[in-house]
């Protein structure tokens, strides 16, 4: 009967790891992406010049990647510190995140595997729910602001947690676009029309985001949706992910159909280049205690992006 339970276990096993990843991880190469973590800087912050030593550089066409790549760990250690753009530090946070990155794609979907350390850590008693997150935005060339800037595109200083948020209400991530008004503190309820939002969205200028929840034990949660004048969920997911933490490691893998060809979703097809930013909330935090990446690019193939998605 030992034996036979034995052997039921090894079966069990062998078939959870074969079903836990769609791709074959092991004929991918991994590029390493440090997240830094950005305290209060905001998309603002970086176009005011008394704020942001690079403010002119950027406001004259240059991205925040080709001035400061290789200073991510720097510029988070400094940060998570206090000493800059943190007025609450939390005491024994990382300053920065590194991340095993890889892509791939097969005759239907887009993958992406993303795989970092967990600490183990509780910080405030557990600000969110989750014990980490991880967040993939991209877009497909239209929305310019991800091209030199990535995550910080979406984020501005009115939102929770951000210098200027208002005290009365959560605001979420959005494009400057979406306002008819942009000031050092955000764009505020200066909201376009909505005739003008919806043409933005049938012009394709919106960001995709994916997101997997984790806490170790349970079922990954997937949310997916847009960004324009704030954030949408979809009501129907069209995202999935597996997860697991082993050895102190959490590996995450999302997909999605390449030509999903729904409204509010970008089809991923050959030839095109994408921008894309990644965010990890760990140690059960939410808002702005996160760390995020600079923009990087993928492709399918062949191209000049930073990722090529290998075909499986």
């Amino acid at each position: 009967m030992k034996i036979i339970k034995k052997i039921i276990s090894c079966v069990f096993l062998l078939q959870f790891s074969l079903s836990v990843y769609a791709i074959d991880w092991n004929k991918v190469d991994a590029k390493q992406v440090t997240l830094f973590y950005p305290g209060q800087s905001s998309w603002e912050w970086i176009l005011t010049k008394s704020d942001h030593g690079g403010a002119k550089n950027f406001r004259k066409g240059k991205g925040c990647r080709e001035c400061h790549q290789g200073e991510e760990k720097d510029m988070g250690n400094l940060i998570v510190s206090g000493k800059k753009l943190e007025p609450n530090p939390i005491a024994g946070k990382r300053g920065y995140i590194d991340v095993d990155v890889k892509t791939a794609y097969d005759d239907s979907k887009f993958y992406i595997q993303l795989s970092w350390q967990e600490t183990g850590k509780v910080v405030n008693n557990k600000m969110a729910k989750e014990q980490s997150k991880v967040t993939l935005l991209f877009d497909d060339g239209h929305v310019k602001g991800v091209t030199r800037a990535g995550c910080w595109s979406a984020c501005h200083d009115d939102a929770t947690l951000m210098r200027s948020a208002p005290k009365d209400k959560d605001v979420n991530l959005y494009l400057s676009k979406s306002r008819t008004k942009l000031t050092r503190k955000g764009g505020g309820e200066n909201y376009q029309s909505d005739a003008a939002l919806e043409k933005m969205l049938s012009d394709g200028y919106f960001i995709e985001f994916w997101q997997a929840r984790l806490n170790q034990g349970q079922a990954v949660k997937v949310i997916d949706g847009y960004l324009l004048d704030k954030r949408y969920a979809s009501e129907l997911t069209q995202v999935s992910a597996v997860a697991e933490l082993k050895n102190g490691f959490w590996t995450v893998e999302l997909s999605r159909k390449l030509m999903p060809d729904l409204p509010q979703t970008k089809n991923i097809v050959a030839g095109l280049v994408y921008s894309f930013g990644i965010a990890i909330h760990d140690e059960y935090t939410y808002g702005r205690h996160h760390h995020v990446s600079f923009l990087h690019t993928f492709s399918l193939d062949q191209g000049k992006a930073d990722f090529i998605a290998v075909r499986q």
